[in-house]
């Protein structure tokens, strides 16, 4: 691995992660999954078990980076300027193919895709509208509402099978829950933030 840079700073030196780390690898290992995932969820118009499965398998492999790369990249002192913008666009691609890809099999309905992933763009520009008066924190309801995301999502990819498909549905109905209140909350600090022009915790 290449050796961390010292920073100095006054009379302080302090280690700066190199870029090329494990934590970003998995994030980069992320994307290029992402690819990966939708051509298994369409082959065979979305028909064929196997390759439902295989997408399922390719989903949870790339979801559970998600949660590694992140507790590695602070537990390592590994957090990189490329790792904070690269992540969330891994993060946003993977449901984002799923959701669409979903949707264009007629598994998921548009109207669910649509609410999430307004909500998503909706809080990314938030975050660019706010940047000069600070930064809106993430929350333990925006880490809930992806995880409920992603279980829910999960369980849809898997082929149809009634007691999943009825517990995909409750637990979608969760993440969309989930998603439009933290949304509200991003909202209600973006313009506290610009108000105050101070960081919201």
């Amino acid at each position: 691995m290449t050796e961390p840079v010292r920073r100095v700073d006054g009379d302080h030196a302090s280690a700066v992660p190199p870029v090329i780390n494990v934590a970003n690898a998995l994030t980069m290992f992320r994307i290029v999954l992402v690819p990966v995932f939708v051509v298994a969820l369409f082959v065979d118009s979305g028909e064929s078990t196997t390759w439902r499965i295989a997408a399922f398998v390719v989903f949870a492999v790339a979801a559970i980076t998600d949660q590694v790369d992140g507790r590695i990249a602070r537990g390592w002192n590994l957090v990189t300027d490329f790792g904070k913008m690269a992540d969330p666009i891994a993060d946003k691609a993977l449901i984002g193919a799923a959701l669409l890809g979903l949707s264009i099999l007629d598994v998921l309905p548009w109207w669910v895709t649509i609410v999430i992933l307004a909500r998503e763009i909706g809080v990314t520009l938030l975050r660019f509208w706010v940047i000069r008066h600070g930064v809106i924190a993430a929350s333990r309801g925006g880490k809930l509402k992806t995880l409920l995301q992603a279980v829910a999502i999960g369980l849809f990819i898997l082929p149809d099978v009634s007691v999943l498909h009825t517990v995909a549905w409750v637990v979608m109905i969760a993440a969309v829950i989930a998603t439009v209140v933290t949304g509200l909350d991003y909202v209600w600090q973006a313009i506290r933030l610009r108000s105050s022009g101070s960081s919201v915790e």
